[in-house]
């Protein structure tokens, strides 16, 4: 059984991750109403922490661009090479705007 409490939506978007000085181009892999699942490369400056603040920018497919505050969940370094860090982030807050164009996408 799926302990998820809301559906997530399957996307391949390319975002960018903010964290204090530093920026890092990722794949947001899955989005939900609270959270997301992204992919970034091994060979970064970002060394991701749990509860760690980071802020993520993005297009919808519908042209909107958003800016989320999120906060690392978990991290996972994909086998067998680690060329990606799996990274689920929980989003702080979401704006309405989002949460609205989310369902309308599912």
């Amino acid at each position: 059984m799926d302990a998820r409490r809301f559906k997530r939506l399957i996307v391949n978007i390319q975002a960018e991750l903010l964290s204090a000085d530093k920026r890092l181009a990722v794949y947001i892999e899955n989005l939900s109403e609270e959270g997301m699942y992204v992919t970034a490369p091994v060979k970064s400056s970002f060394n991701f922490i749990t509860d760690m603040p980071i802020e993520i920018r993005f297009e919808l497919p519908s042209g909107e661009k958003l800016n989320l505050h999120c906060k690392v969940k978990w991290v996972y370094r994909t086998p067998p090479h680690g060329l990606t860090d799996s990274v689920g982030m929980t989003i702080i807050d979401p704006p309405l705007t989002y949460v609205e164009t989310l369902k309308a996408l599912q």
